[in-house]
């Protein structure tokens, strides 16, 4: 007599769990594959557009009757729209310029000597084939609507679109989140704070902590537009907490508000504690709605040596970051400070939201001059 099985049986429920679980990875996978073929068609086809000069060749309308030809000889295929050729061509026309700017490591090195010569041009032969490849695996992870979007916002600016081809990829960003940091200006801001990460962090992560700043960061969040202090605007950073930790980058876990540190008989608040995953980290962040002031820097380098001595766990956390983010700073100011410093510092400033100037005399009228014309103008033709 066949044996049934139980429903409950643990066993059982556990397999087709995991049954379950394996089956959505492999729908994942499949679907990233599928989308990876079709950009690299996509990409094969907007390089035959422009490098087979076809407009020049049989005339400006070709795009059309090529459209019209394809979607006749592949039937099934959605893709081929006018319109769509175009992007196809435009997305060719972006990218192919970016792999033409990835650095180069030519002239980096010094050789000494034949052998050296030899064993440097491979190096430098590999380093390159490796740029290409991972350019290419990041160019054709990403969806085609967020290719089309990046085509309409960075027309002319193959950097700026890569950069977001690379943090789509790195964040799994939808396509309402891209255009969401395509409007923050986000590209413009990554990695510009002012800091002494290169000569205080070993070299494997002095690059990727500047990288993980911002000047200046967007806290228009917050919904502040009149008068506030320090603690409110730090209430309304952590009433947000959601929407702080996505303007801080990749990987900030929070920790604390007001952390409090005993260091020998005296007791000492963190504005803000953060813990870094990608840096393994704890990060400090201090908020000043003034300008920077050199005693800024003295303040958070202490905070900065006392969680290396108080939280930091050796052989598990790198030294910790700090970083200020002041409502104002003087540049020159900020750079002396932090030549000053022997610890991992930044210094960024902060938006909240932006101002719009006053009417001026000419621009766009109001609804009451707006009626007030529309009466004018109805009153003289009756007249």
């Amino acid at each position: 007599m066949q044996k049934s099985i139980s429903i409950l049986d643990k066993d059982y429920s556990r397999w087709i769990s995991e049954l379950s679980s394996r089956y959505r990875r492999s729908q994942i996978k499949a679907a990233v594959k599928v989308n990876g073929e079709m950009l690299r068609f996509y990409w094969e086809l907007g390089r035959d557009i422009v490098e087979m000069h076809i407009e020049e060749r049989w005339g400006d309308n070709v795009i059309k009757t090529l459209s019209i030809d394809l979607q006749r000889e592949i039937p099934d295929a959605h893709c081929f729209s006018r319109t769509n050729l175009y992007y196809i061509r435009n997305f060719y026309l972006l990218y192919s310029q970016h792999t033409t700017i990835i650095p180069q490591l030519e002239g980096q090195f010094v050789p000494q000597s034949e052998g050296q010569i030899l064993q440097q041009s491979v190096a430098i032969s590999e380093s390159h084939s490796q740029l290409i490849d991972r350019f290419f695996a990041d160019l054709f992870s990403v969806p085609w609507g967020h290719h089309k979007l990046l085509m309409d916002k960075c027309q002319n600016n193959p950097q700026k679109a890569f950069f977001f081809v690379h943090q789509t990829v790195q964040n799994g960003w939808s396509r309402n989140m891209l255009l969401n940091f395509l409007d923050t200006d986000l590209y413009e801001r990554q990695g510009k704070a002012l800091t002494n990460f290169e000569r205080t962090l070993p070299n494997e992560s002095s690059e990727l902590a500047k990288e993980l700043t911002k000047d200046p960061y967007n806290f228009a969040f917050t919904g502040i537009t009149g008068k506030y202090n320090e603690h409110l605007l730090k209430d309304k950073l952590l009433n947000n907490i959601t929407q702080f930790l996505v303007e801080l980058g990749t990987g900030f876990a929070y920790v604390g508000k007001e952390y409090r540190l005993q260091i020998g008989d005296t007791e000492n608040f963190i504005d803000l504690l953060f813990y870094n995953l990608n840096l393994s980290c704890y990060v400090v962040i201090e908020v000043k709605i003034g300008k920077f002031e050199f005693a800024d820097a003295g303040q958070l380098g202490g905070y900065v040596v006392s969680c290396n001595h108080l939280l930091r766990k050796e052989g598990r956390d790198n030294p910790t970051i700090g970083l200020l983010i002041c409502k104002e700073k003087d540049s020159l100011v900020a750079q002396y400070a932090l030549e000053a410093s022997s610890q991992p510092l930044g210094i960024s400033e902060y938006e909240l939201a932006k101002l719009y100037p006053e009417k001026v005399e000419g621009t766009i009228p109001t609804i009451e001059e707006l009626e007030q014309k529309l009466g004018d103008r109805i009153k003289n033709l009756e007249d």
